[in-house]
């Protein structure tokens, strides 16, 4: 006969934790997170800003959400700011404008708000690039690179939502924008416009509408993208860049508990510390200078949030004729005519195109390299320079749309013709990408020719030394191990010619597939042999293990 002695807590608060952990497992959900490894490097930074301006966007979002008040009803403001003092203004303003000047800390809550989003979306994009141009979208993180390009996408909604909502002068013209891109969609817009907004623009209902969606169905979503995120995170591991003693098997850092806890706990702090202090110190969206929402009048100079002003760029830049060529189309239908308004529809196709490529990419890339192997090792940039141009195309063009949302204020501050500046950003929506690409896949490849010379001929040492025969030279000092195995270690994909399939055809999206794979590898540098390093230093190139002390492997 066996007997177990049941165990008992001493203290409260041990007696309190073992509760919890009888009841549901506590102890081993924390051993085995907190057993998890992860690499350290400063550029998986941004994912950890991401997250931590969103608590701050839901703190701070919390306490707003007591003072405003989401109705478009007419009132008269009778508040402390005495210049709008008797002006006709909506309910969601004057309430705006309450937590603005009559709720203690109100104004410093609305700023840390605007500006955690403005960091919020800027963190999700860097993080997105990160993981672009390192290539940790690859298998099998391609559905975690679909979730991150969703977090961008509902980030851009929040913030739209969010902006949206004091019904001010500058609000207010950016819903306009929307509403004529809803109502020049053909057959249905107007009906979608008027359902919308509950009428007539402005109508009646869209300023409580969109608060529902601010504070409810977008960050539930975006809530749960975080959670799945991190989820596929922790089963997949962190990928991390090559080094001594890195494989894809392994992973080479810090376990959570309680190294990383305590650094991301201190992080914390210091980006709500400097998110505090921009709030405190510079304003934004000052609502009191644009005053309430009126349709009338046309307001100049104004933009967006900069996460959403490329795609008032891209309307920017669409010219309403070609020539003789209108892009206003009137087309019969047996009820009536009706206006097919290409020249507001056929901005949104940009837009649509950089989205789409930015999901379908691992798969686009996969196509093209037939590599369908796990990777966990992080490329360098110049390592891949067809994927590096193709991502600074991409920046170059979103960016070209992002100036075109503050044309006229360039033409103003540096006293020049707004169409001219129309004209030179046009030219650059179509010649940007194709110079941005060429220029970062040659300096990519120049790169790469340079670590090569290095690994072969060692680093310059800033030493010139005589020869006897009276000839000067620079001295080259061999690299040390570790820092040529970061020159070395990585693959270099080559051009893959179309294939037959079985019954021996070729097909065309096989010879799609190969042309594009000469396009993109047909210029590339083999990373340096054994052979040629044997050759090049007299000796076998020696072996590189091992890693650091302090650091932890999990396998």
């Amino acid at each position: 006969m066996s007997s177990t002695t049941e165990y008992r807590a001493k203290t409260s608060t041990g007696r309190i934790a073992d509760f919890v952990d009888t009841r549901v497992g506590a102890s081993q959900i924390v051993k085995e997170f907190g057993r998890k490894i992860f690499p350290d490097h400063w550029s998986f930074m941004f994912g950890e800003v991401a997250l931590y301006t969103f608590v701050i966007l839901l703190i701070s979002g919390t306490f707003l959400t007591f003072f405003f008040d989401p109705s478009m009803a007419h009132t008269t403001y009778n508040g402390s700011y005495n210049p709008l003092k008797g002006v006709q203004m909506s309910v969601a303003m004057s309430s705006t404008m309450d937590i603005s000047f009559d709720v203690r800390g109100g104004l410093f809550m609305r700023q840390v708000h605007h500006w955690a989003a403005l960091l919020f979306v800027a963190a999700v994009s860097v993080h997105m690039l990160r993981v672009f141009f390192t290539g940790a979208f690859r298998r099998p993180r391609e559905l975690n690179w679909v979730v991150g390009g969703t977090l961008l996408v509902l980030a851009m909604a929040a913030g739209f939502t969010g902006y949206s909502l004091p019904d001010d002068l500058l609000s207010g013209n950016g819903l306009r924008i929307i509403d004529g891109v809803i109502k020049a969609i053909p057959v249905v817009g107007t009906f979608i416009s008027a359902f919308l907004f509950g009428g007539e623009f402005p109508g009646t209902a869209i300023i409580g509408r969109l608060y529902m969606l601010h504070i409810m169905l977008v960050p539930a979503m975006i809530l749960l993208m975080v959670a799945i995120h991190l989820f596929m995170v922790v089963v997949h591991k962190h990928t991390q860049y090559r080094g001594p003693g890195r494989t894809n098997d392994n992973v080479v850092g810090f376990p959570v508990g309680p190294v990383y806890a305590a650094k991301a706990g201190g992080f914390f702090f210091i980006v709500f510390g400097i998110v505090a202090a921009i709030a405190g110190f510079f304003t934004i969206n000052p609502i009191w200078n644009y005053g309430p929402y009126d349709p009338s009048p046309v307001s100049a100079g104004t933009q967006p949030d900069w996460y959403i002003g490329w795609v008032d760029g891209a309307l920017r830049l669409m010219p309403g004729v070609l020539g003789n060529f209108s892009f206003e189309w009137i087309i019969p239908f047996p009820w009536g005519d009706n206006n097919l308004i290409l020249n507001v529809l056929l901005p949104m196709v940009p837009a649509a195109i950089l989205i789409g490529a930015m999901f379908a990419w691992p798969w686009i890339e996969r196509w093209i390299t037939k590599d369908n192997r796990e990777h966990h090792l992080l490329d360098r940039p110049r390592n891949a320079p067809f994927r590096t141009g193709v991502g600074v195309a991409g920046v170059i063009w979103y960016c070209v749309m992002w100036c075109a949302a503050s044309s006229d204020l360039i033409a103003t501050h540096f006293h020049v013709a707004l169409n001219d500046v129309t004209y030179w950003l046009r030219a650059l929506f179509f010649l940007g990408p194709i110079l941005g690409f060429i220029v970062a896949r040659r300096i990519a490849l120049a790169l790469q020719r340079k670590d090569r010379e290095i690994v072969l001929h060692g680093r310059e040492a800033g030493v010139i030394e005589m020869s006897p025969e009276g000839g000067f030279s620079e001295r080259h000092v061999p690299l040390d191990e570790y820092k040529l195995y970061k020159l070395v270690a990585f693959e270099s994909h080559e051009v893959l010619p179309a294939e037959a399939d079985r019954a021996g055809h070729v097909t065309r999206t096989e010879k799609a597939r190969g042309a594009v794979s000469k396009f993109f590898f047909e210029d590339r540098v083999a990373p340096v042999t054994p052979a040629e390093l044997e050759a090049a230093h007299g000796h076998n190139a020696p072996a590189i293990e091992g890693s650091s002390e302090e650091a932890s492997v999990e396998h």
